[in-house]
């Protein structure tokens, strides 16, 4: 072999050699820098994501139960219940099964079977958070078909759970939907409100009535489990658990009784209805119409049915009886305090009516468009009387009833429960009118509000709160539904008003019922009583209003009851007398049985009466 050709041989050899060497080096090259990525990846996901990791770890392997408080309950001044609560069954969901593989086979079945729009569930379990170690509700209220269902497929629907929850349940239904209001799940701008009060998503709340002036008192704490579950999200052990505190119960003023009969009263009529107790403002009643059934709120869903009967043009949400409107005849009882109490008149003056007077080149007429001849106050509040109090609102003048108007609490909140709903009612002025009018108080002016008509503007309670002024002789009372609200029992604010205006006012208001415009409660059913009718003018082509405020016994007054009518059409004796004369039974005839009856009749007797019905 020569020279050459060994040095060939040789250098085929070491190329092979450095080949493989090269490889190897390669291969060595690529496993550190693989494994010290790898390193680096499992330091970064150690250190940097450690925490967040171990923390995601723990939700998926710690999960919180919730368990939520039953509302306290809500009765009436004799213990009869109100509000309660009823366990029907809810779905719930929890927040990392939206994350899963598994949604896209959940999810269409779970929304078929509760018959909620897919998007609206996940917009839900987006709300919480996929992190989220608490259960979310996503349906309420389950009909036993759903609950079949939902068995039926529990296999395929996974981190799906039914629960029993506690739901508010009215059982006198539309009776006190005014009163008590109602609950109804947080929305989305009132969580962000109430999470700093504790409040979370799902979460119900008073959103009228009693149901919202008392939420804090009502709610509750909410309790739950802490619970350790394996891969498959089944149960191992209980962590801990907080017991879930009931909320507080509430005695209210309202008795149901006479509530019913109120309710019943006004039946269609379109108004409302107010009962309080004049020596000290517990509310004894309150209804208003259109109303509602608080329990529709109860639901996962209003049906359209439901969303209507509560977006009617006839507004049924509306507490008729806090809703301000022209007083009319009513006001008279002011027009006689501001009279008497500026010196300006005096107990036995006796003026002469007729059949209307001019002022200013305007005519005003009387009702009766003829006139009473001449008349002193009792009489006149009696028949009430139109052109009898134009000449004693002319000479008094505007400042004065204004002044005795805001006395008797007109243009102002009352102070009751629901100071959101309640409207201030409105009391002109010289100030108001150049507002919004630009042209100044007139003669004119303080005539139409002698009457109670023109610009004021007077809610039902407000009203009844004025009966109580000359009931109890003298003061102005805070009407109040919290039985043990012992503030609201004691306050109490005089009107300094002179014993013989007292007496004149009681003798009006006596006269109204036992001989003028207030005839149809002089009966044995009831004790004595006292009264004054209103007939309000609302607007060229409208209806009329219509009002009736009585208190009873005139001598010893238990109860004041104002009824109203929204463009009733009618007046306010023959229209909304009747109405106070059924509270006024239900009131006494509970209260004391057998002493107020009505009057036997024969056979034949009462045969004719239904025939002429």
């Amino acid at each position: 072999m020569s020279i050459l050709q060994s040095f060939n041989l040789g250098g085929t050899k070491d190329t092979r050699t450095v080949g493989r060497s090269s490889q190897s080096i390669f291969f060595i090259i690529f496993t550190l820098v693989m494994m010290t990525g790898v390193a680096a990846r499992l330091g970064y996901l150690e250190i940097v994501q450690g925490p967040q990791l171990r923390k995601r770890a723990e939700a998926n392997r710690i999960r919180i139960i919730s368990k939520q408080p039953e509302r306290g309950n809500i009765f009436d001044r004799n213990g009869k219940l109100l509000a309660s609560t009823r366990y029907p069954r809810s779905v719930y969901l929890w927040p990392m099964a939206h994350t899963k593989p598994e949604w896209s086979i959940v999810a269409p079945r779970l929304s078929k079977i509760l018959e909620i729009p897919q998007e609206d569930i996940e917009e839900k379990l987006i709300q919480a958070g996929p992190n989220s170690s608490s259960l979310v509700r996503i349906a309420r209220d389950l009909n036993e078909a759903q609950i079949t269902a939902l068995k039926e497929y529990e296999t395929e629907l996974k981190n799906v759970e039914i629960h029993t929850e506690a739901v508010r349940y009215y059982p006198h239904g539309q009776a006190l939907a005014h009163v008590l209001g109602y609950t109804r799940e947080l929305t989305a701008d009132q969580l962000k409100e109430r999470v700093k009060d504790g409040y979370r998503l799902g979460d119900v709340i008073g959103q009228m009535g009693i149901e919202k002036a008392y939420e804090k008192t009502l709610r509750g704490e909410w309790g739950g489990q802490q619970v350790e579950v394996d891969g498959r999200g089944r149960p191992l052990r209980v962590l801990g658990e907080k017991e879930a505190k009931a909320g507080n119960d509430l005695h209210l003023t309202i008795d149901i009784n006479v509530q019913k009969a109120a309710a019943k009263a006004l039946g269609t009529t379109k108004g409302g209805i107010v009962a309080i107790d004049p020596r000290n403002g517990a509310v004894l009643a309150m209804a208003s119409y259109p109303a509602f059934d608080p329990n529709i709120f109860s639901k996962q869903k209003l049906s359209q049915k439901d969303w209507q009967s509560v977006q009617g043009k006839d507004h049924p949400l509306v507490n008729r009886t806090l809703s301000a409107f022209p007083p009319a005849s009513t006001f008279k009882i002011i027009t006689t305090s501001a009279g008497l109490e500026s010196g300006k008149f005096t107990p036995d003056t006796v003026l002469q009516t007729f059949g209307s007077i001019t002022v200013g080149g305007v005519t005003f007429g009387e009702w009766n468009h003829s006139g009473f001849g001449p008349l002193g106050f009792p009489r006149a509040i009696a028949m009430s009387s139109d052109t009898f109090f134009y000449q004693v609102g002319r000479r008094v003048g505007g400042p004065t009833l204004i002044e005795w108007a805001r006395k008797y609490g007109f243009g102002q909140r009352t102070g009751i429960e629901f100071a959101s709903e309640e409207s201030k009612g409105l009391v002109p002025d010289e100030s108001w009118k150049q507002k919004a009018w630009k042209i100044p108080w007139t003669v004119g002016d303080s005539i139409n509000m002698s009457i109670g008509q023109g610009a004021l503007q007077v809610t039902p309670l407000q009203s009844v709160i004025m009966f109580s002024v000359p009931a109890n002789g003298g003061y102005r009372v805070q009407p109040h539904l919290l039985k043990d609200n012992e503030q609201a029992k004691s306050w109490r604010v005089s009107l300094n008003m002179k014993p013989t205006t007292i007496k004149v006012l009681r003798d009006g208001l006596r006269k109204v019922i036992s001989e003028g415009t207030g005839k149809s409660l002089d009966v044995p059913t009831i004790p004595p009583s006292s009264g004054k009718s209103g007939t309000a003018e609302a607007g060229v082509g409208r209806p009329n209003h219509t009002w009736f405020g009585a208190y009873s016994p005139s001598d010893k007054p238990e109860i004041a009851v104002v009824a109203f009518g929204e463009n009733s059409g009618g007046h306010g004796g023959t229209d909304c007398g009747p109405m106070v004369l059924k509270v006024l039974e239900a009131y006494f005839q509970s209260k004391y049985p057998g002493k107020y009856q009505k009057p036997q009749v024969d056979g034949a007797k009462q045969e004719a009466i239904d025939l002429s019905h």
